[in-house]
Formats: C-alpha cells, structure tokens, sequence
C-alpha cells in the first residue's frame, strides 16, 4: 500500500513528535542500563511500527518501501537501539516468512509479529561464517515428520527478547556453500533452545545481541519455510537485498540528527568572540555532511521506488547501502570534531551516537562486501 500524500505527512509528524518527545530523551537511560523503558515499547506497538512492512491481511500496515524508508529515516533520528526493537520483526523477523513461506505459515506467524506480539530474530552468522555466510556449519537433518537442528548462532540482534528465530541450517551435507541451505522458523521456547548473555558492545546498548544454540532441537517439518529444502540461503539473500535499504535510510535519519546536534552546538559555542559556525573550516565539514545526507536521500528514495515496481535492486541497494553507512561514520566523526573536547564528554551525547554509528558498516552486510557485490555485477554486465 502507498500512502497519499496526506495520510504520509500526518504519520510522519506524529513519528517526529514521538521520536522528539519520547525517544531522544530516553537515550542517556538506555545507554547506561542497557534496558529499554517498556512504556516506550507499549508505545511502539500502538503506532503499528512492528508492522509497518506487514501486509494488512495479517494485521500489518502493509506499507510499500517507499513509506517505510521515510518512516525509518523518522525514526533514525533516535539513538539505532530504539528502531532495532521493532527492524527485526519489519525486515529480517518476518521478510523471510512473507517472501518465501507457506500460507499456512504466514497466517501463523505474521499477525503476532505485525502487532509485536512475538519479537522476530535472524539466526545467519556463526562464529567461523560471518560475510561467508553460505559456509555455515549449524545442521538440520530429516527424521521423520521432524528435522533434528544443531549448531551456534553469533551475535544474534533480539536474541534475548525474541519468541521466533529464522534459523539458517545445512540440509546437504555435500555442499560446503549457500546450494546446501534451508531455513526454518523455530519457536524460541522448542525443547533445546538457549540463548547465551547479551555481549557487551560498543555502542546501541538496548538493543540486545547473544548467541543463539541448538542442541538436538526437534523442528516440525512444516517449519521448513516455503516447504522447500536446499533454498534458504537465497531467501536469506531476498531478505538482506531489501533490508539494506532500510538499513541505509536508517544511517540517514541518524546522519541528520547528528549533523543537527551539530550545527546547534556550532552557533551556541563561542570562540575568538564569535559562534564557530561562523568559522570556514567548520562550514566546510556543515556543508560536506549536509551533501553526503542529500545524496544518501536521493539514493534511498530511487531504490526504494525501484523495489516497489518489482525491479532488480541488488546492485542498487548494496550501492546505498555502501555509501549511507559509511557516510554517517564520516559525519559523527565531523560532528565530534565540530564540538572538540565536548565531543568527547558523554553528557553531550554526541560520543554516544558516534559509537552507535559505527555498527552500521558491519552488520547487513559490511562495507567490504557491498564493493565485492557492486563490482560483481558491474563488471557481469559489460
């Protein structure tokens, strides 16, 4: 569903408003505790964010991507933790599921992560495959009417908090890459399930990360998503193509929050007896960041439009999704120098989102392996 013009506006507002009034005060708690207020979770829920990707028949908002990168690009404005809450049941907790499950399994799983009832989680990476995705080791085997699971799953975004896991598994073991792959959605409280302690990172405290294992879980073969074995590692790709440019819009919402932090710090700080923004060098790295967010929008806005009309967006989407993660990387870094020592000081927040920032040239993909995907397929095309 496209939203009219109007209805879009109104959301959006009401987005800003919530973000602005709710989120960004709720940071600094956060960071320090590493829990996430569960009013603001209530919240969420109200404003239908879990759904928002979801199509209406399951209880969603059944948005199209162009809706949803604005939406994300809204909610991007706040601290990453806040919009991963909800990103994994809009992207890689359902997306899965939507693309490529059976009716059956939709109607059971999509109205419960549409409402958030049931947190989504992606279980891909493991400790020895990370961007070699295709060579993981967890397994699944076929007994019966079940197949028996086993293997560990890193750095798990949700891990703590889901009741569904999307699990990567090899089902031939002949193969040692992506060909011998199926996925499977297994109920986080399925006999043999554990989640390990939430990792201490870095940066997006509140949003909780943890391996995932699986010791010789019994998964109901209607469980196997799409009813297909041996396919799982190209819906996996399905589902990251599309989720890069969520991804990207996210990077660009933040890019802009900080840059504003910024440039408000810039007029009220003074120096030489003059606000800094009036110095050159601090308007060059103003007009540097405000470039590379415009360009990062136009990026987005293109792709997203292109996935609604069915084209293929790989290059595309691994192209914005490159330059918008690594784009808010160079603006937080400007952002810290723009403020000097108060950049560095926590009570001014913006070290805080620095950190976060940083994440976004790993996960969905690292930067390094978007440039193998882009040059790839350029150079398949000539």
């Amino acid at each position: 569903m496209t939203l009219d013009q109007e209805t879009r506006s109104q959301l959006l507002e009401t987005l800003d408003r919530f973000v602005k009034e709710r989120l960004i005060p709720a940071e600094r708690a956060m960071a320090e505790t590493g829990e996430m207020d569960q009013s603001i979770l209530s919240e969420m829920r109200e404003l239908g964010l879990y759904g928002i990707s979801i199509p209406e028949e399951y209880g969603g908002l059944g948005l199209c991507l162009a809706d949803e990168v604005e939406i994300a690009m809204c909610i991007g404005q706040a601290a990453p933790a806040f919009r991963s809450a909800f990103g994994t049941n809009v992207g890689i907790g359902s997306q899965a599921i939507l693309i490529d499950g059976t009716d059956e399994q939709r109607r059971k799983y999509l109205p419960r992560l549409a409402n958030g009832e049931l947190v989504g989680s992606f279980c891909l990476t493991e400790s020895s495959s990370g961007s070699d995705a295709g060579s993981l080791k967890a397994t699944a085997k076929k007994d019966g009417d079940h197949y028996i699971l086993n293997g560990t799953k890193r750095y798990i975004t949700n891990a703590p908090t889901a009741g569904l896991f999307t699990v990567m598994a090899r089902t031939d073991k002949t193969t040692t890459d992506g060909r011998g792959v199926s996925a499977f959605l297994v109920e986080a409280d399925t006999p043999g399930v554990s989640v390990g302690k939430p990792e201490k990172k870095m940066g997006q405290q509140g949003a909780p990360v943890a391996d995932v294992i699986f010791e010789n879980c019994q998964i109901p073969a209607e469980n196997l998503i799409g009813g297909k074995e041996n396919v799982g590692f190209k819906t996996a790709m399905k589902v990251l193509d599309k989720g890069r440019i969520h991804i990207s819009a996210v990077c660009t919402g933040l890019a802009g929050r900080i840059l504003r932090d910024a440039v408000t710090y810039a007029k009220e700080r003074e120096q030489f007896g003059e606000p800094i923004a009036n110095f050159q060098l601090i308007q060059a790295m103003i007009a540097d960041s405000e470039t590379e967010i415009y360009a990062a929008k136009c990026m987005i806005r293109d792709v997203a439009k292109a996935k609604d009309r069915g084209e293929n967006t790989k290059r595309r989407a691994s192209c914005t999704k490159l330059f918008a993660s690594e784009a808010v990387g160079r603006i937080a870094d400007r952002a810290v120098q723009i403020l000097g020592g108060a950049g560095y000081i926590s009570e001014y927040g913006i070290e805080q989102l620095y950190r976060d920032a940083r994440l976004f040239r790993i996960y969905e993909g690292t930067s390094q392996i978007q440039q193998l995907i882009i040059a790839k397929d350029v150079i398949s095309s000539y």
